[in-house]
């Protein structure tokens, strides 16, 4: 596996050079009136593609030499889903280029390439491990597929509101990877691990050149990319291993998912579509209030850079909150359950803590 780690990090750190050195000219679309624009100067955005460019190769690579390394590589297991998930990356690649595609077809979009991995790959979530609502679940097995669909489709714009700062999402998706690939291991499903570590070569090279230098972000293309492909690998998870808990990719997600839920109900009750774009995001008020940078010169660009970057670490130690117990408790259901809801405590508080924090005079 080794191999593919290399490759498809190679890969990626290659593509975006070359989307880097390319790219000037497209940055300049992305708007400076954008309330969710932390930066100055223009960067491209077009990380999602050289992300998918490198699974696309780190998988074809897995399907010739998976039989070399004990991996039981088939089309179907490897090739299919990439097949599945790419149109709605390159949806997302199409925003990123014309930011011209309504919230709404983006939402079909992931809606569809979730519908066709459900289908085409049998996935559901077979239980939830609460009784009563198992019971249910037995006389209503579409339950099943509709949570599963809902899941696929729905977390790629989940990491696309965590997106904000170098480094965040990127690295989120890391973490939650290996998580995955520790757990794919230890149940013997050597396919969804391999398939994993091509995902997490391709995140690392992106995240070269995006943190700290801020050189190239991931857009909307690389969020979906790592939302599909982590939703993808925690459904099947759950779906061929009974001893793996639903609720141990519910933990190890808490923070994308619940920071877009707790994003909904903040609109609503300040009567606000969910798809309009805001700057009240948890990592958006921990850059306002909690980040603060000395400089010896009044370089606006530089102080920016290092505001942004110091945000990032705050919200992966958030992350590891979760996913350690994530991986400590895989199989637990009841301990990942009170895990989720302390996170959620946690956040709740967290949000109202800086919300209400007063800043310095002059600040």
């Amino acid at each position: 596996m080794l191999l593919l780690l290399l490759v498809s990090f190679a890969t990626s750190l290659v593509s975006m050079a070359w989307l880097i050195w390319q790219g000037r000219t497209h940055a300049q679309r992305y708007g400076q009136d954008m309330p969710q624009r932390f930066h100055i100067g223009h960067t491209p955005r077009l990380g999602g593609l050289g992300m998918l460019l490198s699974y696309w190769l780190g998988a074809l690579l897995m399907l010739w030499l998976g039989k070399h390394w004990g991996i039981a590589a088939s089309y179907q297991q490897v090739i299919l889903p990439l097949y599945l998930l790419t149109p709605a990356v390159l949806c997302g690649i199409a925003e990123d280029w014309s930011q011209r595609i309504p919230v709404r077809w983006r939402l079909l979009a992931t809606l569809a390439s979730a519908v066709g991995l459900c289908l085409m790959l049998d996935l559901h979530i077979p239980r939830l491990d609460i009784a009563p609502l198992d019971a249910l679940w037995l006389g209503a097995p579409w339950l099943g597929w509709v949570l599963a669909v809902l899941a696929i489709g729905g977390l790629p714009h989940a990491f696309n509101i965590i997106d904000g700062y170098n480094g965040l999402a990127g690295m989120v998706a890391l973490l939650v990877g290996m998580a995955l690939i520790y757990v794919s291991l230890l149940v013997g499903d050597r396919t969804l691990a391999a398939q994993l570590v091509v995902f997490l070569g391709a995140t690392a090279g992106f995240l070269a050149w995006n943190y700290p230098h801020g050189k190239i972000f991931a857009g909307d293309g690389g969020a979906y990319l790592w939302g599909l492909v982590l939703a993808y690998g925690s459904v099947t998870l759950v779906c061929r291993h009974p001893q793996v808990s639903p609720w141990f990719p519910m933990l190890l997600l808490c923070y994308p998912v619940f920071e877009t839920l707790f994003s909904i109900y903040r609109k609503k009750i300040r009567g606000q579509s969910p798809g309009q774009a805001d700057a009240l995001h948890l990592h958006q008020l921990i850059f306002r209030r909690m980040v603060r940078v000395v400089l010896d010169n009044d370089d606006e660009a530089e102080e920016m850079l290092k505001r942004n970057n110091r945000t990032s670490p705050y919200l992966w130690g958030m992350t590891l909150l979760t996913v350690i117990p994530a991986a400590l408790f895989w199989q637990n259901s009841v301990l990942l359950m009170l895990c989720c809801a302390l996170f959620v405590v946690l956040y709740v508080w967290a949000y109202w803590a800086i919300v209400r924090f007063k800043l310095p005079k002059g600040w």
